[in-house]
């Protein structure tokens, strides 16, 4: 029998829906907590394949999870292409920032691959023992990624990547090409390796107008889903538009994926009118419902399930878990949504 998860992303409705929470594979859990403690540097835990694959598959053994999470992180690709990246305590990734031409002509798709071939074997040990669960590899949306690219670190406002994308369009245009190359060596590796869905983290869309969301999110999202299709037609790709808004619609239309997911904010009733009936939703319970449980969290989770019973729907958290939430509570969410 097909696996839930594909058959959602082919366009069938499950019910109860198949689920799988951003992040799951992570820091609330105290058996990460204790690997992470053995690997020391986070780029070496992301790179390490018998730490990175048991970190995958922690959350499948605890919870049952219909879908296992690549473990890894959305520079990845920055590093392989080339830029500097390390992990400051406390503050998540520091790169060294590109801000010209010259910055540029130090990245090279070409390493890509040597690069992450550590993730693609993480890939290759989570596939031989995954059972029934959908193995989902991923990377950053281009225009997330260049974010980080540009900016060198974390930001509220990423000021000095939006700034560029203004300034020097030809400049940050060529950033995103760049990006997408280094995506689609990454993730056509993920998809030989065994991985069985992708998925295009953009959690920064929402930044952007209307006019700069369609040059830099879905154009790249659309040339990357594009190719994929022609070089593995059978690899449905779930997209992350975070705070997408209004242009979730035009985004599901116009990028070729399988299915959105929605973020927080979103309401799953207004969702499922924007996006055409065939592509699925996915999402969108508040992280802060799951760090709060009780009530709050199964009337949110009863909500979202109810609103999109009918259509094709992957329940999941509508941004990840906070690092503060029991896993108990995690439990008591997997228990009222398999419950209908």
């Amino acid at each position: 029998m097909t696996k839930t998860i594909l058959r959602v992303l082919a366009g069938e409705a499950v019910w109860p829906p198949p689920m799988w929470l951003m992040r799951q594979a992570g820091r609330y859990l105290p058996e990460y907590r204790a690997l992470r403690a053995e690997a020391g540097d986070f780029l070496k835990l992301c790179l390490n394949p018998a730490l990175a694959a048991e970190i995958t598959l922690q959350p499948l053994r605890r919870f049952g999870m219909d879908g296992a999470i690549l473990f890894s992180d959305l520079p990845i690709v920055s590093w392989a292409l080339g830029q500097d990246l390390r992990y400051a305590e406390g503050e998540g990734p520091v790169l060294t920032p590109i801000r010209d031409h010259a910055g540029l002509d130090r990245l090279d798709v070409g390493r890509v691959a040597e690069a992450v071939a550590p993730v693609w074997e993480t890939v290759r040990r989570v596939r031989a023992e995954l059972g029934d669960a959908t193995l989902i590899g991923f990377t950053g949306g281009a225009f997330t990624v260049a974010c980080y690219m540009v900016e060198g670190h974390g930001s509220r406002e990423f000021a000095a990547a939006r700034g560029m994308a203004y300034a020097d369009p030809a400049l940050f245009g060529r950033l995103i090409d760049t990006i997408v190359e280094g995506n689609l060596v990454y993730l056509r590796g993920q998809a030989d390796a065994g991985a069985e869905a992708l998925m295009l983290f953009d959690s920064w869309a929402g930044m952007l107008p209307p006019d700069e969301f369609r040059r830099w999110v879905i154009a790249p999202t659309a040339r990357i889903a594009a190719a994929l299709r022609e070089s593995h037609p059978d690899i449905p790709l779930i997209g992350f538009p975070r705070l997408a808004g209004m242009l979730l619609g035009e985004y599901a239309e116009q990028t070729g994926v399988q299915a959105v997911a929605m973020d927080t904010s979103m309401d799953p009733a207004a969702a499922a009118r924007l996006v055409p009936a065939h592509i699925a939703l996915q999402g969108n319970l508040d992280p802060l419902a799951l760090l709060a449980g009780g009530a709050p969290m199964i009337e949110g989770a009863k909500r979202i399930t109810g609103a999109l019973r009918g259509r094709p729907h992957i329940f999941n958290l509508g941004h990840g878990i906070v690092k503060e939430t029991p896993p108990e509570h995690v439990a008591a969410l997997v228990a009222a949504v398999r419950g209908g």
